[in-house]
């Protein structure tokens, strides 16, 4: 379809509708339709499988699902039939229901490097969580986050160090600090300028790029040196880099880790995990201060939990992981060559593990373009794709993936056009997608 020909009119309606009553017009902004080109944000109406439709009745090939969190597809018949099966039998209750006890058991089983899990209902609060119990057992004030990474928490010790930083105290950000990924002599500088002061070092294992080698090892042999608590935040890594995470890829175990997105398919479900010592502190059976760890009435919610589990037993017995690999490799191959042949190769990049592929959009003089990143999503939403990523899920064909790449290809021709004129406004059509932290609206 030609992009001057696709319009969204009801989409477009129901966008005012969310911005006259949600802040942002979503409830996440990473979802939100600035995000998109001008009056081309879809608002969905259902999915299934790899595929959305959105209430103009158009159909889409799904990537980044549910902000990496739908990675069996939507509506998945085991998840489902494991939640229906809970729904039934009440979903909350006074006292711990025997599937806490079951979700527990299959966690831990499936991530063998941690000792004890607690579930809740989002990443935030369990890696909040961890990194207060890393202050509790060390007595330290400040956190050490990955400066690479781009988002932990939505609380004041994080969010602070955003450019979103309005409403939170200097005193509050102060002890955040922050350290390069991949450079252990830097960390090691960081923690020995701020000597017995660090809790914690927080860091997702691996991310659009592979750990160096020995890098994880050196870190944790660092945090073990310095006394500080190691975690690893695996919302993204857990399950697609491994069914046991990045810990189970790369085989180093950290202290505490938080898992999320793909572990529920997109029901709320996430968790934190890690040494029994640790853990324990947030519990009953110690004779310590105790720890505020985690308490949400909505943690246990049965279904989630049946979710959790039903995710967990498809990954290992239907070799997910290695599935979602296979695909990505496909699609970036696809990608890549698409690219090249339209003469674009090194101005649309795609980078990253293929379970978790991103792309890049640069300019004529291959510097990141949100006017250009514009251009090639009012292209691709023409064609049926919507994606913000290049993330698969297991439910992609290789005949959608196929699609994809010739919708790539068309947005590519008219990418280069844009190009060869070194001005791509004419192939905007409205102001482009913007950053999601910026310190303007």
């Amino acid at each position: 379809m030609d992009t001057e020909e696709f319009t969204l009119p009801r989409s477009r309606m129901a966008n005012e509708r969310l911005h006259a009553m949600i802040p942002g017009g979503a409830h996440t902004y990473a979802k939100g339709d600035d995000q998109y080109p001008e009056s081309l944000a879809p608002v969905i109406s259902h999915g299934r499988g790899a595929h959305v439709w959105d209430i103009d009745d158009n159909r889409y090939i799904e990537y980044g699902s549910g902000l990496r969190s739908v990675s069996l597809g939507h509506a998945h018949p085991r998840v489902i039939e494991a939640v229906r099966r809970e729904l039934d039998r009440g979903s909350n209750f006074v006292r711990p229901s025997i599937v806490e006890v079951e979700a527990a058991e299959r966690f831990l089983a499936t991530v063998p490097t941690a000792e004890m899990v607690k579930f809740a209902k989002n990443g935030s609060d369990v890696t909040t969580a961890a990194v207060r119990l890393a202050r509790a057992v060390t007595g330290r004030p400040r956190v050490a986050v990955c400066g690479a990474h781009p988002f932990f928490s939505v609380d004041d010790w994080f969010i602070g160090t955003t450019p979103m930083s309005a409403g939170i105290p200097a005193a509050t950000t102060e002890l955040t600090v922050a350290f390069p990924y991949g450079d252990l002599a830097a960390t090691e500088k960081l923690l020995t300028r701020f000597q017995d002061e660090v809790a914690c070092l927080i860091l997702e294992p691996a991310s659009h790029t592979e750990p160096p080698p020995g890098y994880l090892a050196g870190l944790r042999a660092l945090a073990d040196r310095h006394g500080c608590v190691l975690i690893f935040d695996e919302m993204i890594t857990g399950l697609r880099w491994s069914e046991a995470g990045a810990q189970g890829l790369y085989g180093v175990a950290p202290d505490l880790s938080t898992f999320g997105k793909a572990l529920g398919n997109g029901f709320a479900v996430s968790a934190l995990a890690g040494r029994r010592d640790l853990m324990e502190r947030g519990g009953l059976r110690h004779s310590g201060d105790r720890v505020f760890l985690l308490s949400t009435t909505h943690g246990a919610e049965t279904h989630s939990l049946a979710a959790a589990m039903a995710v967990q037993t498809t990954y290992v017995e239907e070799g997910i992981t290695a599935r979602l690999h296979a695909l990505g490799e496909r699609l970036a191959a696809g990608v890549r060559d698409a690219a090249a042949s339209m003469g674009v190769g090194d101005h649309i990049v795609v980078r990253g593990r293929a379970s978790n592929l991103v792309f890049a959009t640069l300019d004529e003089n291959r510097q990141p373009s949100q006017q250009y990143r514009t251009l090639f999503l009012r292209h691709l939403l023409a064609g049926g794709v919507l994606a913000p990523s290049f993330v698969v899920s297991s439910a992609l064909s290789d005949a959608d993936i196929d699609r994809t790449v010739d919708v790539v290809a068309q947005a590519c021709a008219v990418y280069r056009k844009a190009l060869d004129a070194a001005d791509p406004t004419p192939w905007v059509a409205g102001r482009p997608v913007k950053p999601v932290f910026r310190r303007w609206a």
